[in-house]
Order: C-alpha cells, then sequence, then structure tokens
C-alpha cells in the first residue's frame, strides 16, 4: 500500500543498513574489526569479545559507550577503526537519490556513527549534497540512539516538528523514541515485514521503491 506522507516536511534518515542494503555486508567488515578491538581492549577470547560487544550495544545502544565507561577508551581511537574500511561493497543507487532529491522539505541524517564516517560513505554514495546535515554521535553528546535524550537534542538542535517529520531506521528498537514524540515511522531492511510493534507505522524491505511511492506534499 502507498503510503501517505502529505504530512512530512522534515526527513529524517538513518545510514548505515538504511541508506544502502545491508546485503552489501558492509557492516559485517565494520562488526568484525569492532569484535577485534573489543578482544584486545578487554583481553577475551574473540568468541567472548563478540558476546561482549553485544551485550554493550544492548545496554547501551551503542558498544562504544559500554567501551567507554567499562574500558576507559578514547572515542577518537575507537572511530578510527573505520575510517580506511574499502567502499566498494557499496553502490550508488541513482533511483535512489532521485526519490530523495524529490522529497519535499529538510533532510537529515541521524547516525550513532562519527562525522568522518558519516561523510565517506555519503560521499561515497552521491548523498552527500541532499542532505541539510548530519547529526552524528558527537552532535548529541553520546546519547545514543535509542536514547531520548539525543532525540531531543537533536529536535532542538534543527527546530524540528516531530509531528511533520518521518525518521527512517533498520533498528525497530531506534524507532520508539521517534514515535513516542510523534514522529512517523519507517522500518527498513529484511527483517522489517515480520515486525509487528505498533510503534512502527510503516514496513519496507527497500527503501528505494517506498520513497518513489510515497504520496508527498505537493510543492508550494
Amino acid at each position: 500500500m502507498t503510503a501517505d506522507l502529505t504530512h512530512i516536511d522534515t526527513w529524517l534518515f538513518d545510514l548505515d543498513n538504511t541508506l544502502y542494503p545491508e546485503e552489501s555486508g558492509f557492516m559485517g567488515s565494520v562488526e568484525g574489526r569492532m569484535t577485534d578491538f573489543v578482544a584486545k581492549v578487554s583481553g577475551l577470547p574473540r568468541d567472548q569479545a563478540y558476546a561482549l560487544q553485544k551485550k554493550y550495544l544492548a545496554e547501551h545502544g551503542l558498544t562504544l559507550k559500554g567501551l567507554m565507561l567499562n574500558h576507559g577508551v578514547d572515542p577518537a581511537d575507537f572511530h578510527a577503526l573505520f575510517h580506511d574500511l574499502s567502499l566498494e561493497v557499496l553502490a550508488q543507487d541513482p533511483k535512489l537519490l532521485i526519490a530523495l532529491a524529490k522529497l519535499p522539505g529538510r533532510r537529515f541524517i541521524f547516525t550513532n556513527a562519527d562525522d568522518k564516517h558519516a561523510e565517506r560513505v555519503m560521499a561515497h554514495l552521491g548523498l552527500a549534497d541532499l542532505f541539510d546535515d548530519v547529526f552524528h554521535i558527537h552532535s548529541f553528546g553520546f546519547a545514543p540512539k535509542p536514547d531520548p535524550l539525543g532525540f531531543h537534542r537533536m529536535i532542538e538542535g534543527h527546530g524540528m516538528d516531530p509531528m511533520a517529520t518521518a525518521f527512517f531506521e533498520d533498528s525497530e528498537r531506534n524507532l520508539k523514541p521517534a514515535a513516542d514524540l510523534g514522529m512517523t515511522t519507517v522500518l527498513v531492511g529484511p527483517r522489517a515485514s515480520a515486525s509487528n510493534a505498533d510503534f512502527v507505522h510503516h514496513r519496507t524491505a527497500k527503501l528505494t521503491p517506498f520513497l518513489s511511492e510515497a504520496r508527498l506534499k505537493e510543492a508550494a
């Protein structure tokens, strides 16, 4: 069913596994380096380090937050792990670029990654000129999604009206605080159709056709 988004004038997108497909496998490379780092910092075998990595993610919304609190990790050292990752597996989607360009109003990235990672990925995908700003982990003071504090800081910083904002994410739990604030939520990715959460308003396996087919506010 075509989504009615005629009330939306602010478009908020997660970056990784949302503005490119999860099937690319890129985040697998990110996760692998992260596990190696957790093993080095904690001194645990790799399988136990992976379990700890996921524990911190579940508890804090971000593995880095757990590493900062429990191991004194410098965020700059952590983020540097990913700044030289090859982006070859990520391909530009010309139809997505067209669909994004047609969205009426402002467009923002809301990511738990840092600014350098976001800049690299956006430039590679041809997205850099399509967004008004990037709200990254430093922007909201390490209050990562799904922490409501990060959402409040973003809304205040950019003067957003949540009732006129649509938020696109591949992580179901990150959509709840957005829905609680009044945003229209869209779950993106291969597992979206299996979600039955009442705070998810729309579900789509693929972002491009969803945006291309949605009903939008007419230009003034």
